[in-house]
């Protein structure tokens, strides 16, 4: 190992115990023992730290993100907008080196991660994605896409089940852009990793399809680790390197787990530092050669970002066509005028299911805006998420399909699907990407769905099946709490839209949004064209539908209840009541209205009951009475669930009269007006 290396490595390991030290909170084990691993796979990627947003460079993804102070002590060193002081600042209120990765506030995070398993599973979804976006724009004279997906991954992420899922899809696909390694320092928080896991996971990876290689000396043959990447980008599967290295090394606790967790005692940072031969009485010092060679490094890479924008211009010049699509998409915009292929409908069109009314927007929308791909959890003609024209997303060698396809079947693996679409979602070009399962089963992947809120990824959920309404299948299938539990995820957009134009406005919302990831709640039952309804009015989240003059009572509902309570307004009228009927689609959209108009839907001195066939909880926000279902459903037909649980136009009614009876008189203040 040359001088430089060693000091370069060096460096990263105390620039990472210093910022534990500092904050007095942190992981420096992992640090300490995989920076060689770190300066020698970093040597090997192309990347612009001064345009961390290029295109077309190589990603890095710290899967085992406790290990965090690594990636930032890398981040600082080769240039990136991440000062010293951010070092000195880690783990504090409002720093830019928060206790795991955070993608959307630090440049050079391409992920956020922190659950254990999530980031080599959104590497999977970069990786995807660049396959994707290669096959749709390379040509055989210019090269547009050809970068590689690095995961560092540790022994608690090899753990998670969600890393098996994804791990098993990218194998199916021949990922090989895709070079995963594995720190196999034997230990986690419980200690040795002998009394939880003790199974192959060299011979797990080769059953998914991987290639494996094994680094005996992780902590010091960077030539081996070179050579794995090299073999690695020589074969047609993606590759699992086994990195055999001591957690912490160097430190007076290496090889154990106290050294995981914790900041190291000042001796042991003394005795460390004198080992590398640094003054000790100094923290947060980088020697001015090691600056001088990550910059010669970061230059390089500067060149080769310089060679890849004439190819660029050359590709817009000879294929025009394709080039002013791939600009457009680069830049973040959509097709022009795309929103005018949206489908709208009148109460004259037939009642549709609006899992089908998703099928046809689809089929619309996705032939105009080509940045949407899409697929489904092993459910496609349950979600109807695949259009007749769609190609599937496979390695060509299948016969299943190309790597320009658009569908992707994601296979019985919810949860490896919402972390491949974040994935997908922060390789960038503007993907569109959305998944299907029943909404029950969205639940399965709530880990990667807060990540997507959490992270701003604006992936999309296409969640069939969405209440009692299904039916048969029982309590089992049928969501109740689910709802509930997503409203309450912050920077989630959940719809449940109630006919054909709301839709086309759920879909408008999530095909435009760039931080908000949508789910889109739809029904397997029959619903009808809404009289009132509109693209633009549901935009809003919520809008008036049926409007009466000083009412008695308001019924706001969203979804296959909004029709109902049209009906039991109209029975209302015939017993001398006044019901107006409110459809709040998205409760995270109608919030982010002005409150003026807010409250001219959900106005001052009008009882208001909601109706919704799951959980009410939630919908005190909206109204005075919840009409709701605070219990596990039932096996049987639709409508006779719907009946047995008395949600019919005389249940709606029976609930709205007493809402009014037990208002009559009283004061009435909108449940939009609070104090704060």
């Amino acid at each position: 190992m040359s001088d430089i290396n060693q000091l370069a490595i060096a460096t990263i390991r105390l620039l990472a115990v210093d910022a534990v030290a500092q904050a007095n909170s942190g992981h420096p084990g992992a640090p300490l023992g995989l920076a060689p691993a770190a300066h020698a796979v970093w040597k090997e990627m192309k990347f612009n730290p001064k345009n961390p947003s290029w295109i077309n460079r190589d990603r890095f993804v710290l899967s085992n993100g406790h290990a965090c102070a690594l990636l930032y002590a890398m981040l600082h060193l080769y240039g990136f907008d991440l000062s010293l002081e951010d070092l000195k600042q880690f783990r504090q209120l409002n720093s830019k080196t928060p206790g795991h990765p955070e993608a959307h506030e630090i440049p050079g995070v391409e992920v956020t991660t922190g659950p254990l398993g999530q980031g080599i599973s959104n590497a999977v979804g970069l990786a995807l994605a660049q396959k994707q976006f290669a096959a749709t724009y390379n040509k055989d004279d210019i090269t547009v896409s050809d970068n590689y997906t690095y995961v560092f991954l540790g022994d608690g992420c090899l753990q998670e089940g969600v890393a098996s899922e994804a791990s098993s899809l990218a194998g199916h696909l021949q990922l090989n852009n895709l070079i995963a390694f594995w720190d196999d320092n034997k230990i986690s928080i419980d200690g040795n990793t002998n009394v939880a896991f003790t199974e192959d996971v060299i011979e797990r990876y080769q059953a998914y399809g991987w290639h494996t290689i094994e680094v005996a000396d992780g902590d010091h043959d960077l030539d081996a680790i070179s050579r794995a990447i090299k073999e690695a980008k020589s074969v047609n599967k993606p590759t699992l390197v086994r990195l055999t290295t001591i957690i912490g090394y160097g430190s007076l606790a290496q090889g154990t787990h106290g050294v995981h967790g914790a900041p190291l005692k000042a001796d042991d940072i003394k005795q460390l530092k004198e080992k590398n031969g640094f003054d000790p009485s100094k923290t947060f010092h980088v020697p001015q050669e090691v600056y001088d060679y990550y910059n010669s490094l970061a230059a390089k890479n500067q060149e080769l970002e310089k060679e890849w924008n004439a190819s660029l211009e050359q590709y817009k010049s000879k294929y025009p066509e394709q080039g002013a699509e791939l600009a457009r998409r680069l830049n973040g915009e959509l097709p022009k005028d795309w929103e005018s292929a949206l489908p709208t409908y009148t109460p004259a069109d037939k009642p549709l299911a609006t899992r089908k009314l998703s099928e046809m927007l689809l089929s619309k929308v996705i032939p105009v805006v080509p940045e949407i791909i899409g697929g489904s959890a092993d459910l496609t003609g349950s979600n109807l998420t695949r259009t007749t024209d769609m190609v599937d997303f496979q390695n060509p060698s299948t016969g299943l399909g190309d790597y320009s396809g658009r569908y992707i079947r994601y296979g019985v693996r919810e949860h490896g699907m919402g972390a491949i679409m974040n994935g997908i979602a922060a390789f960038g070009a503007n993907y569109k990407n959305y998944g299907g399962t029943f909404l029950n089963f969205v639940s399965y992947a709530a880990g990667a769905v807060r990540l997507s809120a959490l992270s701003h990824m604006p992936v999309t959920w296409v969640a069939t099946h969405d209440s009692i309404g299904l039916g048969e299948d029982g309590p089992t299938h049928q969501p109740i709490e689910t709802l509930a539990h997503f409203r309450a995820t912050p920077n989630l957009s959940v719809w449940r839209p109630a006919d054909g134009n709301e839709v086309s406005a759920a879909y408008k919302s999530a095909i435009e949004s760039k931080t908000t990831p949508h789910i889109i709640a739809l029904t397997r039952q029959n619903l009808p064209q809404l009289e009132g309804s509109s693209i633009e009015a549901a935009g809003k989240g919520g809008y008036t539908l049926v409007s009466k003059d000083s009412p008695d009572v308001i019924i706001v509902a969203s979804g296959s209840e909004v029709s109902l309570a049209v009906d039991a307004s109209k029975k209302l009228e015939s017993e001398g009541f006044k019901a107006g009927v409110v459809s709040l689609p998205d409760f995270l959209t109608f919030d982010q209205q002005p409150q003026d108009y807010r409250l001219s839907v959900l106005p001052d001195g009008v009882p208001i009951v909601s109706v919704e066939v799951m959980s009410s909880f939630g919908w005190s926000n909206y109204s005075h009475q919840q009409f709701g279902l605070n219990r596990f459903g039932a096996s049987g037909k639709a409508e006779d669930l719907y009946k047995f649980f008395e949600f019919t136009p005389e249940g709606v009614a029976e609930r709205a009269v007493k809402t009014i009876q037990f208002y009559k008189g009283k004061p009435i203040t909108s449940p939009l007006n609070r104090a704060f």
